[in-house]
């Protein structure tokens, strides 16, 4: 009884010190930008300054202070992250799939925080060759991300690259296969990797100052004098090397977020130039690849949602352009993959994706089946030109990701493997549906929603509303191990597929981008609402959270809505939109103009400061909030969750709480390993319900 009274003392006095506790103060250190006849003064803008110990010490602080505070949800995180070990199958076998002679798949092993990557010769009764062993590479790094992974033809020579700190510089390494040896040919940084056809030749990209791919270079084993074959000097634009599905052609896209242009040159021949396919066009989109004589072009030209043509690979003037898959009105065509004697085309459907089958002998195409209201399907790796069979994957709100084979000869269909989660789950326990809600423009809004069966629908239940909403990514629909902590607790979880992605097609996109930015948050705004409104849950029991761009969109609602919510998660959070589209030296912020707008265009400037996050923060009762944040983040800088956090609580009440932790060795997704990554979303998760009233 004793142990048992002085445990409750500790953890009162535990609770009260956490209250206690002073949050800390960044110092002020006025910076005025004088822009449009306005003077922007920006007191936080020292925080830029990474090499400032000052900087630093004010992030440790931050950190210790969330950590006092974590005390109160630290259990319960714990908690999360042990139920979600014991679903996961630890120790585990990707699907193996065939390239030029060998079975190349990944294998874990309990404990290890990266995969192994393996191959067998011929057939899976060969013996096991280990080709890549990243925890024997993440030894000495507290942070290992892995780019390129890409194996010569002749199965000789793996061309792979690696991040060391998250910060997305990643460094080439060609390894020889057959001796295990690391080449001394270096390149140096790169974004990108193919390999020529003669085994001996690669072509790569590499970035400037602002992380932009704008060069691709061509390679020859042993030789130290690379040819540059192409630099694109638009900072709009991005380049990206591939190689088409029969291997007969490189690919050089030239890509600014609304305009394309294609180079191709012949794989085997490691001499051959670059020729042009298709001078830019602005608004004009095309990709290609290429089978039996035929470019393949996927295309927007009159096609607001794509469409597919196929031209002479000799003759390819657009003129001779001829149909393969026509403009449909209400269809997205997003991918296309080519086989011998077939063809997968991907395509959006009323905000599902469908795989259709086309078979070349027979001029037809068949739709693989579904059978739930809500899922995602996508083509998964098929690298064998001559296949005869399609791989493709499958998941849903309740169904565990899983690889399809289709059959092409006779349209059957086999389960290769299902993520299996451990201790019994059983899918019919759990509800998963779609519910449309009327924005206050009159659109309608789709909304995914999953929770376990036996949750009232009458306010009384917790939910965590999810979205993001921007650069025409359509919102996945996904399993999630995790997530399954928060249906188990009674929480309703959903997702708002809001505009700004392309979840309903490219309109879908326009109407969430630019000088229509603002539908993206007042449709999330609606569809809160409306659950509220409709009882799935009460503001008191509402948590929201979103990541990145989506952390943009949080932080916009919060200031258009303080009260919309109890707490909020803002991940890698990009919130001081004015400020980094004005420095054009760092990664992303010239090509992403087109989706933001230039702060240097006055009526862009005037549109961006109505809902600029960092911009528009107010005194006012805020939801509790917590932020999360990677040190070394090189697509969203760690200092604008700073920034954002410094300036927010010179302006929150005492008793709203808010909390900012940096990942000090972390990238834009956190961390790099993957119980890192479980404990990460498990402190998240802790955090909301620990606020909407769910503490065990």
């Amino acid at each position: 009884m004793k142990t048992i009274l002085l445990l409750l003392l500790i953890m009162l006095i535990s609770i009260s010190n956490s209250q206690n506790i002073k949050p800390p103060v960044a110092k002020i250190i006025p910076k005025t930008t004088e822009l449009h006849g306005q003077k922007l003064v920006d007191n936080y803008f020292w925080l830029r300054e990474k090499q400032n110990p000052d900087v630093k010490s004010y992030l440790d602080e931050e950190n210790v202070y969330t950590e006092q505070f974590s005390k109160n949800f630290q259990p319960l995180a714990d908690k999360i992250y042990d139920e979600v070990l014991k679903r996961w199958k630890q120790t585990d076998l990707s699907v193996p799939y065939f390239y030029k002679g060998y079975w190349y798949y990944t294998k874990t092993e309990e404990g290890k925080q990266y995969p192994f990557y393996v191959r067998k010769k011929s057939n899976m009764d060969s013996a096991e060759e280990l080709i890549l062993n990243q925890n024997e590479l993440a030894k000495t790094f507290k942070f290992l991300g892995l780019g390129t992974f890409s194996v010569s033809e002749d199965g000789g020579f793996l061309a792979y690259s690696l991040d060391t700190t998250g910060f997305r510089d990643y460094y080439l390494y060609i390894k020889n296969l057959k001796t295990g040896e690391i080449l001394t040919d270096y390149v140096g940084r790169v974004s990108g990797v193919v390999w020529a056809n003669d085994n001996k030749t690669i072509y790569y990209t590499t970035q400037d100052h602002a992380k932009r791919t704008f060069r691709l270079f061509r390679h020859i084993l042993g030789s130290k004098n690379d040819e540059l074959l192409f630099e694109e000097k638009d900072e709009l634009y991005n380049v990206n090397v591939g190689k088409s599905s029969d291997d007969k052609f490189i690919f050089l896209t030239t890509a600014s977020s609304n305009t394309t242009e294609v180079y191709f040159l012949n794989a085997k021949n490691s001499t051959s130039k670059l020729n042009l396919l298709y001078s830019k066009k602005e608004d004009h989109e095309y990709y290609v690849d290429h089978r039996d004589g035929l470019f393949y072009i996927i295309t927007n030209d009159n096609a607001k949602n794509f469409k597919v043509v196929t031209v002479s690979a000799n003759s390819f003037a657009k003129e001779n352009w001829k149909d393969f898959i026509p403009a449909r009105k209400g269809i997205k065509v997003e991918g296309l993959r080519l086989f011998k004697n077939y063809a997968a085309v991907t395509e959006r459907v009323n905000g599902l994706n469908i795989i259709r089958i086309y078979n070349f002998n027979t001029n037809n195409f068949i739709n693989i089946p579904v059978n739930e209201q809500v899922y995602s399907t996508n083509i998964s790796v098929n690298r064998d030109f001559d296949a005869t069979t399609l791989r493709y994957s499958y998941q849903s709100l309740v169904t565990p990701q899983s690889i399809f084979e289709y059959n092409f000869l006779n349209g059957e269909i086999k389960l290769l493997k299902q993520n299996e989660v451990l201790g019994g789950y059983d899918p019919s326990s759990y509800k998963s549906e779609r519910i449309m809600v009327k924005a206050r423009d009159g659109v309608e809004v789709p909304v995914s929603l999953v929770y376990k069966k036996g949750t009232k629908i009458d306010g009384t239940a917790p939910m965590l509303l999810y979205g993001y909403g921007s650069y025409g990514i359509p919102l996945t629909i996904s399993f999630s191990l995790g997530r399954l902590s928060l249906l188990d607790r009674g929480v309703i979880y959903a997702q708002a597929h809001i505009r700004g992605g392309s979840d309903l097609g490219e309109e879908w996109h326009d109407d969430g981008k630019m000088m229509k930015k603002k539908n993206t948050f007042f449709d999330f705004i609606d569809c809160a609402d409306y659950l509220v409104n409709n009882k799935y849950t009460t503001r008191e029991k509402l948590s929201i959270e979103g990541g990145s761009a989506g952390g943009l969109l949080i932080g916009a609602v919060l200031n258009i809505r303080p009260d919309l919510c109890k707490a909020a998660h803002l991940a890698v959070p990009f919130v001081d939109v004015i400020n980094t589209m004005l420095d054009e030296n760092l990664p992303l912020t010239v090509g992403e103009f087109l989706e933001w707008g230039n702060p240097k265009k006055k009526n862009e400037y005037d549109y961006i400061t109505t809902y600029c996050p960092y911009t528009n923060l107010q005194k006012t009762n805020y939801p509790d909030i917590l932020i999360t944040t990677s040190f070394n983040d090189s697509q969203v800088m760690y200092w604008e969750p700073a920034k954002y956090t410094a300036k927010l609580r010179t302006l929150l009440p005492n008793d709203n709480l808010l909390l900012l932790k940096t990942n000090m060795a972390g990238g834009h997704g956190g961390s790099s390993g993957r119980y890192d990554v479980i404990k990460e979303q498990a402190y998240a998760y802790a955090f909301l319900l620990n606020q909407i009233g769910v503490s065990k």
